[in-house]
């Protein structure tokens, strides 16, 4: 049986596009009054407006800080990241210097998500490593990185990038910061069948902008026999699958892809080697 109430405290209602005005927040602020969302999770600009409309409730505020790129100067994110908790903000989620992680300029990583802990104290930060755009162990190096600086979650997602969550890289996250440091997934989290897959996979944290129909989902799922999570579909629930040159860094595609090629569950693979 599944705890609505208990998913609900795990799901940052999220509202991040650029053409969203006060409207869409104040309607966000209600949803998750009404359905007891942990927190929405919102651009800075909208800190005070939606401070104002929650403070009388137990839903929190997030910010999300140096968003989607992750480019701007440790300076500026560090910046941003106390004004939003000046207004009001109690969760800071932090996009790193992907391109820096990649090059492999570990210290300066680290000291980019370091200035933004302590500039956001005493709310806590997650780290967004965007894993679209890393491989395997450059995600257990984002993710150590994370947490010796201070961060108390490590994120998978923006949103905005190639692909979101995965249950593998949730796996991944999981295994290597230990089960006291947050992992929280987002990016492509639809349904309720998306969000469990990676609660089991290890996720203590969602964002998702379709937190309703995920709570939905959970109301349903009692009705419904164990094989309605299609657990045996790993193809479908891939990151290789759904890697695109386009989008991506050619050698980290590249990586995906053979990855998928030597993967067992790969059915071309399979008959090739018949």
């Amino acid at each position: 049986m599944i705890d609505v109430k208990k998913l609900a405290k795990m799901i940052d209602h999220t509202e991040l596009k650029s053409n969203s005005g006060e409207k869409k927040i104040l309607n966000l602020c209600n949803e998750a009054k009404m359905f007891g969302f942990y927190s929405v999770c919102i651009n800075t600009s909208f800190t005070k407006f939606a401070y104002e409309h929650l403070k009388e409730s137990e839903v929190l505020v997030c910010n999300v800080v140096g968003f989607p790129l992750g480019a701007n100067t440790s300076y500026t994110k560090a910046c941003e990241a106390k004004k939003a908790v000046q207004e009001g903000a109690e969760e800071i989620d932090m996009v790193i210097n992907v391109g820096a992680l990649r090059d492999k300029r570990y210290d300066f990583v680290k000291d980019d998500i370091k200035r933004v802990v302590e500039a956001s104290y005493p709310a806590l930060v997650k780290v967004i490593l965007e894993t679209c755009y890393l491989t395997d162990d450059e995600i257990v190096k984002g993710c150590e990185l994370a947490v010796k600086a201070g961060a108390k979650f490590v994120k998978t997602s923006t949103g905005f990038g190639a692909f979101g969550a995965f249950p593998a890289h949730i796996q991944l996250m999981r295994k290597t910061v230990g089960p006291d440091i947050g992992v929280k997934a987002a990016g492509g989290i639809k349904n309720f069948k998306d969000a469990w897959r990676l609660i089991k996979a290890g996720a203590t944290r969602l964002g998702t902008s379709a937190s309703v129909a995920i709570l939905e989902g959970a109301s349903l799922y009692k009705f419904a026999p164990e094989a309605w999570l299609e657990p045996e579909i790993p193809c479908h629930i891939c990151p290789s699958r759904y890697a695109k040159l386009e989008k991506m860094p050619k050698a980290v595609y590249s990586y995906y892809k053979k990855k998928c090629l030597t993967c067992p569950y790969n059915e071309k693979y399979n008959k090739f080697y018949e």
